[in-house]
């Protein structure tokens, strides 16, 4: 006897189950845009120097390979957005209490874009792979 075989999804039912699934891996990246928009509205020289520096810890592979770890072995990304945001904000209280003289605000932020971006595109495929195309 031959076995039945499930119909696969249509592709507009996956899209709506990655995106039911994916939704704070999509408000992460729609944030990131928006502060860029946003910020070359406002304060284009701080806006520059933050991204400046992403786009140069992007080639600091061990940030780029724990961001994507983070993202794509934890199970719940609300876990690693709430813990990037911590660190962020327990590091930025280490700069303003003189314990980092070293750090600046605009460095750190641009440490937490990097981890939040690549882990949120990591999480991103993760969803994707569950998928039979």
């Amino acid at each position: 006897m031959a076995t039945q075989r499930k119909p696969l999804p249509t592709m507009n039912a996956q899209l709506k189950t990655i995106f039911s699934k994916a939704r704070l891996n999509f408000v992460v990246l729609a944030a990131i845009v928006l502060l860029a928009v946003l910020g070359k509205l406002s304060y284009p020289e701080l806006t520059n120097r933050i991204f400046e520096a992403a786009d140069q810890l992007v080639s600091d592979l061990i940030l780029v390979f724990v961001a994507i770890t983070l993202g794509a072995f934890i199970p719940q990304f609300k876990l690693v957005v709430m813990g990037a945001i911590g660190a962020f904000i327990a590091a930025a209280g280490a700069i303003h209490f003189g314990i980092f003289n070293y750090l600046t605000i605009d460095y750190l932020f641009s440490v937490l874009i990097v981890v939040l971006g690549f882990a949120a595109i990591a999480n991103l495929y993760r969803h994707y792979r569950e998928f039979e195309l």
